[in-house]
């Protein structure tokens, strides 16, 4: 049960998962962690395998105080631009949480206008247990759905590459075209797109 000091010392960690693909949505969790149930192992996602992110996140999920993820659309990403969207996820995300946190860390140098003290702090993911379970929530919450995207598509080989910018996957799009996932305000699909139209 939280005492009435945990309530002011609710840190909320926050980070997002999936700025530079080409294609899928904008993912960001938030995490405030329980100091009576420390999970060993916390690191920037980037780092960890796969294994050890599935591994972390149920654990991070039993055993924080509040957790949660927010996403943006392609459509957003598109409207918006990609800084701007993956602010909005991380509203949205915090918005989300079941407890009011105290004070908010985000990973990097921006953060979206919030009524709680926030601090940006770079590269937080591997400095702080609360961005680090944030990010670890956000990246495997983002490729569980480009595994469920290539599912909807699965000429572009989502389930491999996530939707980055690989050989496969350009060669793809040049193939097959640009779907409804991909975002269309990127320089390499944009770019596609406009070949595609001198050739027709």
């Amino acid at each position: 049960m939280e005492s009435p000091a945990d309530e002011f010392n609710r840190v909320c960690g926050v980070d997002e998962s999936g700025r530079g693909p080409l294609a899928g949505p904008v993912f960001a969790a938030c995490v405030i962690l329980n100091s009576a149930h420390r999970i060993e192992g916390l690191a920037d996602s980037k780092t960890l395998t796969e294994q050890q992110r599935n591994r972390l996140t149920i654990a991070i999920k039993t055993y924080s105080m509040a957790w949660a993820i927010g996403s943006a659309s392609v459509r957003e990403i598109d409207r918006l631009n990609i800084l701007q969207a993956s602010l909005l996820a991380m509203k949205r995300a915090i918005k989300s949480l079941s407890l009011i946190p105290s004070r908010v860390l985000i990973d990097g140098n921006h953060s979206p206008r919030l009524s709680f003290p926030v601090t940006t702090i770079v590269r937080g993911d591997s400095l702080v247990p609360e961005i680090s379970a944030a990010s670890i929530l956000a990246k495997t919450a983002r490729d569980a759905e480009m595994v469920a995207l290539h599912r909807r598509f699965p000429n572009y080989g989502f389930d491999r590459h996530k939707g980055y910018s690989t050989e496969a996957h350009i060669a793809a799009l040049r193939i097959h075209g640009v779907s409804v996932v991909h975002r269309r305000s990127f320089a390499p699909v944009r770019e596609l797109m406009g070949e595609i139209e001198k050739l027709g």
